[in-house]
């Protein structure tokens, strides 16, 4: 998934475009309005993380000329303690509000919220279904048993067929609180390793979830 940063301040900027990556999305960075509506003409973007006071022209003309064509989730940030901005800002179309400063992880969290609210109602390879709302998953046409944490893993690739995502990027994908959880690498593959025996015809040689070593799994749709 795709999420555009806009932010004028280049050390901020990059504190939350790493914490993003490392969260397992693709990231792309404006430095200023201008350059930002330049960006989302020209790519899909899931998720745009937009600062208020930017050079050329100012957040909220961001938003609104970006809400004017497109329903793309909105974080806005800012310095401003005033409440009306914070209205303003949500009346022009912005999906969510975090005031700076604030912790790069509590922006992550608060982007996964958000597109897992946006999330298509259900996502459709050859075979297999998925449906985000529901933890539903499905094989021709036959329920999958997963645990909640299965489920999360298995979408978290699914939304991204062909990218590769580490064992940090899952963890932070698939549990609400990955910090409170004593998760390591052997335990990303357990979860790999049961998901493959519920949805794999040969667990042992998997078409659906594979390894790419020394970096992580991806899932690959079936006639790839």
């Amino acid at each position: 998934m795709k999420i555009l940063i806009v932010e004028d301040e280049a050390p901020i900027r990059e504190v939350e475009a790493a914490y993003l990556k490392r969260a397992g999305y693709d990231v792309a960075e404006a430095a200023t309005g201008p350059a930002a509506l330049e960006l989302f003409e020209q790519s899909k973007f899931d998720l745009i993380v937009l600062d208020l006071n930017l050079p050329g022209l100012s957040g909220l003309e961001v938003c609104r000329r970006i809400r004017a064509d497109s329903l793309v989730p909105i974080i806005m940030l800012t310095a401003r303690a005033e409440d009306t901005d914070e209205l303003l800002g949500l009346d022009l179309g912005a999906d969510d509000y975090i005031k700076k400063p604030f912790k790069p992880p509590i922006l992550v969290a608060r982007a996964q919220a958000l597109l897992r609210r946006h999330a298509p109602a259900r996502l459709e390879f050859k075979d297999i279904a998925i449906e985000p709302a529901a933890m539903r998953v499905t094989q021709n046409n036959r329920a999958i048993a997963l645990t909640t944490t299965q489920f999360n893993i298995l979408l978290a690739l699914a939304k991204q067929p062909g990218q590769v995502l580490t064992r940090d990027q899952l963890l932070d994908q698939s549990y609400d609180d990955p910090a409170g959880h004593a998760v390591f690498d052997r335990t990303i593959d357990a979860h790999i390793k049961a998901i493959r025996k519920a949805l794999e015809p040969d667990p042992a040689h998997p078409v659906y979830i594979q390894t790419v070593i020394g970096r992580g799994y991806r899932f690959r749709e079936v006639g790839e």
